[in-house]
């Protein structure tokens, strides 16, 4: 519910408790991500277990070269990395990722949101729904890291990834959400290789 919610932001665009680990996604097993990581997340208040597959989402989608978002796509999505990763727990999360493929209804085209409406809208939908506007948040940070190179998954980097894209858009609003993100400085932590402990 709280996606589709959050879904509502990009549409209306178109006319722990603990400090988290880095997961290293090169090294991340699919039976640690079972057994440790999404256990973890679910007392994790930044990254809970939907932002953890949101997070998952847009990375995959960065990385197999979309920039689409899906409105029904999340739930398959996390279902299927999940039925994944309980065949082949020995296998790594990079090669999970690229196997999964997400639903392809209702598509959101990132390259048709301008930067400046989406800083507007998220600031209006922080006040109303803060947890479903960290959901979006979410996604666009694990598109962000993908299309960087890296492959670090660091949830307490969240809010500097934020406040640097509403940052730049605030600085260039008419450019595209799609290319900020895509081009956005990752905060150093995120493009760390060091393999998660």
């Amino acid at each position: 519910m709280r996606f589709l919610a959050a879904i509502a932001l990009v549409v209306c665009l178109i006319p722990c408790v603990s400090r988290s680990a880095e997961l290293n996604l090169a090294t991340l097993t699919c039976g640690r991500y079972e057994n440790e990581v999404l256990p973890a997340a679910a007392t994790n208040p930044i990254a809970d277990s939907i932002n953890t597959v949101m997070w998952l989402f847009g990375y995959s989608v960065a990385k197999s070269g979309g920039h689409v978002m899906y409105s029904e796509a999340l739930a398959p999505f996390g279902f299927a990395l999940d039925n994944e990763c309980k065949s082949n727990p020995g296998e790594i999360m990079l090669e999970a990722l690229s196997i999964v493929k997400p639903e392809t209804k209702d598509p959101l085209d990132l390259a048709n949101v301008e930067c400046g409406s989406f800083a507007s809208r998220h600031a209006e939908f922080a006040r109303s729904d803060a947890e479903s506007a960290n959901t979006i948040m979410m996604w666009l940070f694990g598109f962000s890291v993908a299309s960087s190179g890296s492959h670090i998954f660091d949830a307490d980097s969240l809010q500097s990834f934020a406040a640097a894209l509403l940052a730049e858009c605030g600085k260039h609003p008419q450019k595209s959400l799609l290319s900020t993100v895509s081009t956005l400085k990752i905060p150093k932590a995120v493009k760390a290789s060091t393999p998660a402990k």
